[in-house]
């Protein structure tokens, strides 16, 4: 049963995560977004009180 044989198939499963793990992320990551985020002020915003009219 050749299934069974773990040479054939193994360096082709080793190789296939190796490319996951290690290529494909590196290429992701230097992709630079055209829209970096801007940060928020720390300046706190008054909340103004709010009387019910009854």
């Amino acid at each position: 049963m050749p299934q069974l044989n773990p040479g054939s198939w193994f360096a082709m499963l080793v190789l296939a995560w190796l490319v996951f793990l290690i290529i494909i992320p590196t290429k992701i990551l230097n992709h630079i977004s055209p829209n970096e985020p801007t940060p928020v002020s720390a300046e706190k915003h008054k909340a103004e009180s709010w009387d019910w009219p009854w």
